[in-house]
């Protein structure tokens, strides 16, 4: 019998504690805020103070295996409620240390031990705390928190441009985008508490040191007053006050150094003491050279030689691990390197060289980490999901990318192929990034000069430490593989409908035969071959109109298929069919910007139309054909300017024949008809494209 889950209701464990937790914290502050009034027994107060011991010890050790600051984004308010706590504390302690000259078993336990019984070293000692936490770790840990809090919130334009960039090409889904968006506003919204939340621990510093004296000058009058020796009544209340501030500074001084590691922290998959040693201690070479340092000093006088041949020792066997983990590094990357064994001869070796690769993307030998989990890559995983994008927007599964290392290539270059063709490539620098302007830069970073491959807008190969001040500057920021993915991404989707086999075609048609077998029988074979279904979707594909609403577009066809088998023609009731979707891919802000034909133009290239066996074309002669390029180019130009990715609008008679005049100057223009545009869908009209009437009427 199938076991039934778990159900989360309102009596659940789970439920319960939620409510118990709630309640717990709000009875706390209501006991901390009392313990400021009650005065508190000695075995109440002993327990309080072990109690704050062990909290600050763990939040310590939290923040100490934490792997990105926001997995303690409670830390600003839980930081309030224990300078709460420890203040509450102090209060308590001096109550008892003044009204009867005893503070519990902790506090004595602190003054006699700790500090050997001598007021004057438990002095020092607590000044020396004082010192290290007030003028160290806290100042440093709230100027960090007030730097990171002010570039964090520069940077959020940039990084939330990134966001959009990486989801546009395909890199990440919508969901993941609205989760990142979401964790940089917790970003944001952690560092300017941590800034403030950073005061509170200065501040209990400097009431430590006013409580101290107080309760000195404080207990020193009351002792003489109630009759006892000058000496005695000195060294009693001073060694209770220094060790009531010594019991109070320790957590204090534990919970500031949490608070330096945690702003400090930069986000890594790993806790802080791998990260501790791998980059501290991951390299053989400066291990080796601190202990041939140390065995310099054993032949100085007056060092101790025992001790000096220990650690160099120590540290030269490290050395030689590191180095022997080294090498047996790089002969695995040598192995996966090296080139497949040769094939062996004979007729039956020869039919393998038959087999073309669909797509192949190949790497020099500087990009191949890219690809390597070994060294940190994740180019096959962004692979997989532009995969998976492709088939959510256009509606194809793509076969599988094969990535693979070209020695012959540049060391830092890449090509794409598809069928064994190279249709793409470029030049990466993997230690850098590639900053583009978003349009509004503020400022010029010095680099490499280059064009981004994917879209060729003007870009530059920046240094890596300089991420965060590009990003505040308005610049677009990628790293080596996401500028790979991204143009691997716009080449697929440029020659999808290359990849759309008959193979394919077939697969999709069964996928969807699943749940609308009747539409397939229908159509197929008794209206339209395989073929010539194939190339209607291959024809949606090359406009890059999404095929993945299968069953509308075979439904369609099954209308128009008895009255013609123009393949022309079918596509562009199909694509009217599909109106709706259309729209939403051009859709800003829910306006479609459009530019339009004037009436006399558009009349001409309707009367222009003459069918061929390639299709319908425009016959228009050569300069009229000039001159219209020209005129769409500035139209198109103007709209760019004014932040529109505008489309032209024009009647379906001339829809497609005009798409192929003007596809090989005007690659990027998006033409639409006005059977195309769905209902409920706002058009407006941001430029018109004229031609001189007397080119247009001859």
């Amino acid at each position: 019998m199938a076991a039934t889950p778990a159900r989360t209701t309102a009596n659940s464990p789970i439920s319960r504690m939620s409510r118990l937790s709630d309640m717990g914290l709000a009875v706390l502050i209501l006991v901390i805020i009392s313990m400021l009034i009650v005065p508190l027994p000695e075995w109440l107060l002993d327990t309080m103070l072990v109690c704050n011991i062990a909290t600050a010890a763990t939040i310590l050790l939290v923040a100490l295996y934490n792997t990105e600051p926001l997995q303690l984004s409670i830390f600003p308010s839980m930081l309030l409620v224990m300078t709460l706590f420890r203040l509450a504390l102090n209060i308590a302690a001096t109550k008892l240390i003044l009204g009867s000259g005893h503070a519990g078993a902790v506090i004595g336990a602190f003054g006699q031990f700790v500090v050997g019984g001598s007021y004057i070293v438990g002095i020092i000692a607590f000044l020396i705390l004082v010192v290290v936490q007030f003028v160290v770790i806290t100042n440093g840990a709230g100027r960090v928190a007030e730097v990171a809090a002010r570039f964090t919130l520069d940077a959020m334009p940039g990084k939330q441009m990134s966001i959009d960039a990486d989801m546009n090409a395909g890199l990440i889904t919508e969901a993941d985008a609205r989760k990142r968006r979401k964790n940089i506003e917790r970003e944001a919204d952690f560092y300017g508490a941590m800034d403030g939340a950073s005061k509170f621990v200065r501040g209990d510093a400097v009431a430590a040191i006013l409580i101290i004296i107080i309760n000195i000058i404080g207990g020193f009058a009351l002792g003489l007053s109630r009759g006892g020796d000058i000496m005695s009544v000195l060294q009693q209340y001073t060694l209770l006050t220094i060790g009531e501030g010594l019991v109070s500074q320790v957590p204090a001084l534990l919970i500031s150094t949490a608070t330096g590691l945690i702003v400090t922290r930069a986000a890594s998959d790993t806790a802080m003491g791998q990260d501790f040693f791998a980059q501290l201690l991951g390299r053989s070479r400066p291990l080796m050279m601190v202990s041939g340092l140390l065995v310099i000093l054993t032949f100085l006088p007056g060092f101790p030689k025992a001790q000096l041949i220990m650690l160099a020792t120590a540290m030269g066997g490290f050395a030689w691990l590191v180095a022997r983990n080294e090498k047996q590094k790089s002969q695995e990357s040598e192995l996966a390197l090296q080139p497949a064994a040769p094939a062996q001869k004979g007729p039956e070796s020869v039919m393998p060289l038959l087999n073309v690769e669909t797509i192949e993307l190949e790497l020099g030998s500087n990009l191949v980490p890219l690809a390597l989990a070994e060294e940190g890559g994740d180019l096959a995983d962004r692979v997989g999901a532009v995969r998976k994008q492709i088939a959510l927007e256009l509606g194809i599964v793509l076969p599988t990318v094969r990535i693979r290392d070209n020695l012959q290539l540049p060391t830092d270059a890449y090509q794409i192929k598809l069928r064994g063709c190279v249709m793409a490539g470029h030049t990466l620098y993997p230690g850098q990034l590639l900053a583009m302007d978003s349009g509004t830069a503020t400022q010029k970073f010095q680099g490499i000069e280059t064009l981004e491959p994917a879209f060729g807008s003007p870009a530059t190969w920046i240094h890596r430490g300089l991420k965060e001040r590009a990003e505040m500057s308005g610049y677009i920021v990628a790293d080596a593989s996401s500028v790979l993915i991204t143009h691997l991404t716009e080449v697929l989707k440029t020659h999808a409908a290359e990849l759309l086999t008959r193979q394919e075609t077939q697969k999709l048609i069964d996928h969807v035969k699943q749940s609308n077998a009747a539409t397939v029988d229908e159509l197929i074979p008794s209206m339209m071959t395989l073929g010539e279904v194939q190339k209607v979707l291959q024809a949606l594909l090359r406009e890059r109109v999404g095929i993945r609403d299968l069953a509308i577009i075979l439904e369609t066809l099954a209308d128009n298929a008895p009255r013609t088998k123009d393949i022309d023609q079918l596509t562009e009731l199909t694509r009217g069919a599909l109106s709706r979707q259309i729209c939403k891919q051009f859709q800003e802000e829910g306006v479609v910007h459009v530019l339009t034909l004037a009436p006399a133009l558009e009349q001409g290239l309707r009367e222009s139309i003459q069918a061929t066996p390639a299709g319908n074309m425009l016959a228009i002669e050569p300069r009229m054909a000039q001159q219209l390029v020209k005129s769409l180019s500035e139209q198109v130009e103007r709209a760019a300017d004014r932040g529109y990715n505008a489309v032209l609008l024009c009647s379906g008679q001339i829809r497609l024949p005009l798409k192929r005049l003007v596809e090989r100057s005007l690659p990027g223009l998006s033409l639409l008809a006005y059977t195309e545009i769905a209902v409920k869908v706002d058009v407006e009209a941001i430029g018109t494209v004229a031609l001189d009437e007397n080119l247009v009427a001859a």
